[in-house]
């Protein structure tokens, strides 16, 4: 969309063929096999909150084994935070922060090392703003997220 944009006509199996005579692979084609392997480290995840825990009113969760064990409950009992869960069967309370965190994962954390903290945090923020100004979305009809919300915002005013 991006070449047709810029006024190139083009077909996926000629992308697809100039992809390979460069050796290019998308990174949505790559197998991706991992072995599934569930250990739930619950006493790291309270550690890594950046603000007091007795500031934190509410604890939203999935409704995943991981988050039913009594270290937990101790935690948001002992600190008054009130616990919220997605409904249940309901997949789409999550399916937004999903899909983003396997988008991010997949175009940014893979096949990439960062040195220190602050390489991490340079480089996301560089990310973040490539995709949200230079990515286009096909959800989006084909624009990147500061075009549709600037086309939306005029569509309101």
């Amino acid at each position: 969309m991006e070449l047709k944009k810029r006024g190139y006509q083009v077909s996926r199996r000629r992308i697809g063929r100039i992809m390979k005579q460069k050796g290019l692979v998308s990174n949505y084609t790559v197998a991706q096999f991992r072995t599934h392997i569930d250990h739930c480290n619950e006493s790291k995840a309270f550690t890594m909150v950046k603000k007091k825990l007795n500031h934190i009113q509410i604890f939203h969760t999935d409704r995943g084994n991981e988050f039913k064990n009594e270290l937990i409950d101790n935690t948001l009992s002992a600190f008054g935070i009130s616990r919220s869960l997605s409904m249940k069967g309901c997949p789409y309370d999550n399916a937004v922060a999903e899909a983003t965190f396997k988008i991010i994962k997949t175009e940014f954390v893979r096949n990439h090392t960062f040195d220190t903290l602050n390489d991490l945090s340079y480089r996301l923020a560089d990310y973040v703003n490539w995709f949200n100004h230079h990515r286009i979305h096909s959800s989006l009809g084909y624009l990147t997220p500061s075009q549709y919300k600037h086309d939306n915002l005029k569509k309101v005013v």
